[in-house]
């Protein structure tokens, strides 16, 4: 059974190999990735076309060593330094750097611990190539609003690049494989040295002139930034900026990016990528094409769907409004209501005849014939006892009343007048005269006898004797 690492002891053993076999190197580069924390040690990377490399700068490494003089120099080249360079360093720069090879277990990774880093001369280049990036940025050159599409599937294709160089040999390959129909036109030129700009120009200006490409492409191999410079140049951007054809622009590798890129109308990665852009595989064309049917269909299918569903819907309008709809509604309507009223009349008989029933019911519980007879009976005893109490009580009253009236005519004042007796008033007094002393001579009286009065007057003399009063 192999032995089964841990990842420490991994990691130990390839820490002991790799500072074994690589105890001092010197690494050539661009500076990227930069970093300076507050401990005073410089982080940064290595970068070239291909890989990236993980240094470290410790803060004790950085100063040098001083002479007696008090001069302060590299003690591996005897370089006498007026400053640190760590200080100058910058994102950019090409550098050479010594130092020993170690595995930073935290993270298992390798790094070159720095023992000496001296710069290579290329920084100056990465500073221009920043402050001409500003300056056309600032005139418009990398706006997105200008940038035109590539033409789909382009039949002429014009090629401003070295004409013997892998680039264009693999741009043409794939330009062959998929641009059926396809014609490429090479516009040869340099693309390194100092000569290269003004060439790359002038061949722009040609394919520009012959009037005949669809669009124009510049493309160049990989390279150290020294040697892509062509591109990173003024006179270059603007013939680029200035062209009236689309510009897709393939330089170095992935990596890689120049003025050219960012001005051009599409950036490729790679002079392969180029020819990618312009001419997609016929496998990729097919697919796109099945998917548009397919996506074809689908709308198609909606869209009669939907076609279909508003059909419905004006039908069942356009329905909904003619006479012979109309009518039948009404006729619906009628027979809904006429069945509405005969329920409502069925239910109002329903009622008003358990009413009736319940009444005779209780009429009947109440008033039946049994029942009428003895009431019958009852009334006819009551009325002849009442009529037997009347009778007696009439003739009771009838006895009282004789007794009355005989009593009463007895004390009638007139019935002794019709029996020849009169009342005498006095009329000084206003008295009945009842005896001799009640009156005087002269006294006026008067008299009432049975039917009417007479009117007296009593004389001075008296009652003659012998004259009967």
């Amino acid at each position: 059974m192999p032995h089964v690492f841990e990842v420490a002891e991994l990691t130990r053993a390839l820490k002991s190999v790799v500072e074994s076999e690589f105890p001092f190197v010197w690494v050539r580069g661009q500076v990227v990735n930069l970093s300076r924390p507050g401990s005073g040690h410089v982080y940064f990377s290595l970068r070239d076309a291909e890989a990236s490399l993980g240094v470290v700068w410790f803060k004790g490494a950085q100063a040098g060593r001083v002479t007696p003089g008090g001069e302060r120099y590299d003690p591996l080249t005897g370089e006498v330094l007026e400053r640190p360079l760590a200080g100058l360093l910058a994102d950019g720069m090409e550098v050479m750097v010594a130092g020993r090879l170690t595995v930073y277990p935290p993270r298992g990774t390798y790094q070159l611990v720095a023992e000496v880093v001296q710069e290579v001369g290329a920084g100056r280049l990465w500073l221009e190539f920043e402050e001409l990036k500003k300056r056309l940025a600032a005139k418009g050159y990398f706006d997105a609003a200008r940038k035109r599409p590539l033409p789909p599937h382009p039949t002429r294709v014009a090629v401003v690049t070295a004409p013997t160089g892998a680039a264009v040999r693999d741009f043409i390959r794939i330009g062959r494989e998929r641009g059926h129909g396809a014609q490429v036109r090479v516009y040869p030129t340099l693309v390194q040295g100092e000569a290269a700009p003004a060439g790359i120009v002038r061949a722009m200006l040609r394919a520009v002139a012959d009037d005949w490409a669809e669009v124009l492409v510049l493309i160049r191999g990989g390279g150290s930034l020294e040697d892509l410079w062509a591109f990173n140049t003024e006179e270059v951007a603007k013939a680029i900026y200035a062209a009236p054809l689309p510009v897709l622009v393939g330089v170095g590798h992935e990596v890689d990016v120049t003025i050219a890129d960012m001005v051009a109308d599409v950036r490729a990665a790679t002079p392969s990528h180029a020819a990618q852009l312009l001419w997609p595989e016929r496998g990729m064309l097919a697919q796109r094409l099945d998917d548009a049917e397919m996506s074809l269909r689908r709308q198609i299918g909606s869209l009669v769907s939907l076609r279909e569903r508003e059909l419905a819907a004006l039908a069942r309008g356009l329905s909904w409004l003619s006479p012979a709809r109309r009518l039948a509604r009404l006729e619906d309507a009628f027979v809904v209501g006429e069945k509405r009223l005969l329920r409502a009349a069925a239910a109002r008989l329903d009622g008003l005849s358990r009413r009736l029933d319940n009444l005779e019911a209780r009429l009947a519980r109440r008033f039946d014939r049994q029942s009428l007879d003895a009431r019958d009976d009852a009334l006819t005893r009551r009325k002849e006892r009442i009529t037997a109490g009347m009778r007696l009580y009439l003739a009771d009253r009838q006895g009282r009343l004789d007794v009355a009236a005989m009593r009463l005519a007895g004390l009638d004042p007139a019935a002794p007048l019709a029996r020849g007796y009169s009342l005498t008033t006095v009329l000084r007094t206003g008295k009945f005269l009842r005896r001799e002393g009640d009156v005087r001579p002269g006294d006026k009286l008067d008299v009432m006898v049975y039917e009417g009065r007479v009117r007296a007057v009593v004389s001075q003399d008296g009652p003659d004797d012998g004259e009967q009063p």
